[in-house]
């Protein structure tokens, strides 16, 4: 088991976003600790939550759930022993280090499958298929495949002619196995930009 980080935060906002604003903690595994009347129809709300679940996007839902009408801080609070796991993003079979992240056993399945799916529409195609997989140390939890850049090896072949069409294929085929064996798929700089800045919680 990993300790992980714990913090006391403080929301204020109007009542009419309550119930918004426990949805979200609850994805955030937030614990409510007491809900304060401020004035009129204000709240101050007291929250724990882990540290991981509020330092990325949180501050952004949160102004998105009240229109702008809440604010938040928080502080140091305690360690607490949680189900810590790292989650793997592979590439071609090969484990890319950027993707790789340390969640929450119960987020890891939403979070992969979200990686996956990004990198699949982010990544651009090559000459053979790109598998893309999230995987919990040996065990696969999600996966994409990219599909291969097609290329039509029989585009000059005219007529009846099938034994040279299917050798052509045949050959095309053993080219893309090569390829996939030996081959390295090039991520672009924008991938990994518009990866990691992706709310993989969504």
């Amino acid at each position: 088991m990993v300790e992980e980080p714990w913090v006391v935060c403080h929301i204020i906002t109007s009542e009419e976003y309550l119930g918004g604003i426990m949805n979200l903690s609850k994805d955030k595994r937030g614990v409510l600790e007491k809900t304060e009347s401020v004035s009129g129809n204000r709240l101050l709300l007291t929250y724990k939550f882990p540290l991981n679940e509020i330092v990325t996007d949180f501050n952004d839902r949160l102004k998105s759930i009240t229109q702008g009408y809440a604010s938040f801080d928080y502080e140091s609070d305690h360690y607490e022993k949680g189900d810590i796991i790292k989650l793997e993003i592979r590439v071609n079979e090969e484990t890319v280090d950027p993707f790789s992240v340390l969640l929450h056993r119960s987020k890891a399945e939403r979070r992969g499958r979200g990686l996956c799916a990004k990198l699949k529409e982010s990544i651009p195609k090559h000459l053979f298929k790109i598998p893309i997989q999230a995987a919990i140390g040996g065990s696969v939890i999600a996966r994409e495949t990219i599909s291969v850049l097609a290329k039509n090896v029989t585009a000059k072949c005219y007529g009846g002619d099938i034994t040279r069409k299917c050798k052509l294929l045949e050959k095309q085929k053993e080219g893309e196995a090569r390829m996939k064996e030996f081959g390295s798929v090039q991520i672009p700089q924008e991938t990994f930009i518009d990866v990691l800045k992706t709310d993989a919680d969504v």
